[in-house]
Order: C-alpha cells, then structure tokens, then sequence
C-alpha cells in the first residue's frame, strides 16, 4: 500500500524556492494594488489579499527517490507578502485543490491541538502516577467541548463564534465583578464600561434559561 503526502515547506527556501515565485508575486501585488484603488475610488470594501497558485521545478539532493511535486501559493495581502510551498506526492489534482483542500486542513487540526496545549493545559502531566496524568488531559478535554458547545450555540452569529478559548476566557469569564450575596440569591455586579457587556448579557440569559439536570 502506497500512501500519498503533502508536506509544508513554509515560506521557502530564500535562494532555491522563492526566486521562483518573483513573476507570480509581482502580479499578484499588482492585481491588490489596483483592486484597492478601485475600491478606494468607489467607496467599497477593501480587498484584503491576492492569491494565485502555480507550481515550480524543483528536487532537492535529500529528495532522490521521493516523487516529488512542489505547489506554490503566491499571496499578497494589506500586510505584505505571504508566500508558501508544499510538496506533495499527488498529481490528479490542481494545485489550488492541493493546498486548499488537503493542505490547509491539516493546518487547522493543529490549530486545535494548540488550543488545547497553549488554552486549557492538556500537556500538564508531569504527575508520575498515569491516572492523575489521564484525568488532567480528561479535564482539558472537556472542557474544549463545553467551550465548542457554546461557541456554535451562545456564541453563535456573534462576533466570538469562531474564538478560540484563550479569547472566550479572556473576554468573559476574566471579568472584575463585585459579588454580593443575599439570603436568596447572589448579584454580580459588572463594571458599566465593560466591553463585552451586551453579549456577556446573551450568555448568562441562555445559560439561565438551561433546564436543570437532576441526579439519578
């Protein structure tokens, strides 16, 4: 069994690979520039970056024996330039379905490990006992799915549907609050110019309006 790859070349190599990207490049900051005078002129929503997809002739000496492919992405955006290789096995596919179907997903997935990591601390096992290193990763896990749960429910339409967790905590739950407590009920109460104050509002209604579960 043969299995295809895609492998990330980053931004390449200064002097073998990027050289390569000079035509693509230069037309792609022409077609940003113009578009964006155009839309400056017309009064419409500025175009944020220019992509275009090619490929280049390329084998480095530690490649004998691999066949190779190598996919460029020509992109200029109102930051500057964002060039990108990969190389890849897979030939019955345009370069564009290559990088954007196959290789920016991967991309994503490790965007959710490092959620996990840098956000809620899976990697803190420095236990020596395993159960208490499985329930730590199990604790961070769950709570991915909590904060998943209310990003595609709560949070949905607004402007943190696709936050990720460091973002959610930072921007509702570190929160300075005054508690006050009474023989019925407790009261937060929330500084006046609090940011975030309409939708923190929206989260604590549909979490109020949850049904309670009962044990048993």
């Amino acid at each position: 069994m043969v299995a295809d790859y895609v492998l990330g070349k980053g931004a390449g190599h200064p002097t073998a690979l990027r050289p390569m990207l000079d035509e693509s490049m230069a037309e792609a900051r022409h077609c940003l520039q113009t578009r964006t005078a155009y839309a400056r002129l017309n009064k419409l929503p500025i175009l944020y970056r220019v992509r275009l997809y090619g490929e280049a002739q390329y084998q480095a000496r530690s490649w004998k024996g691999l066949d190779t492919r190598v996919i460029y992405k020509a992109e200029v955006n109102q930051m500057g330039d964002n060039p990108r290789f990969v190389v890849t096995s897979i030939k019955n596919a345009s370069d564009r379905c290559v990088y954007e179907l196959f290789y920016c997903p991967r991309g994503q997935d490790e965007n959710y490990i490092k959620h996990l990591k840098n956000d809620l601390s899976c990697d803190r096992t420095s236990d020596m006992g395993f159960r208490a290193n499985a329930l730590r990763m199990y604790y961070a896990c769950a709570a991915y799915v909590l904060h998943y749960e209310m990003r595609t429910t709560v949070l949905k339409d607004t402007e943190m549907q696709r936050a990720q967790p460091s973002t959610v905590i930072a921007k509702l739950f570190k929160i300075a609050v005054k508690v006050v407590e009474y023989k019925d009920r407790v009261k937060l109460h929330l500084p006046s110019s609090n940011p975030m104050k309409v939708l923190l509002q929206r989260v604590t209604e549909a979490f109020a309006a949850m049904p309670v579960l009962k044990p048993g």
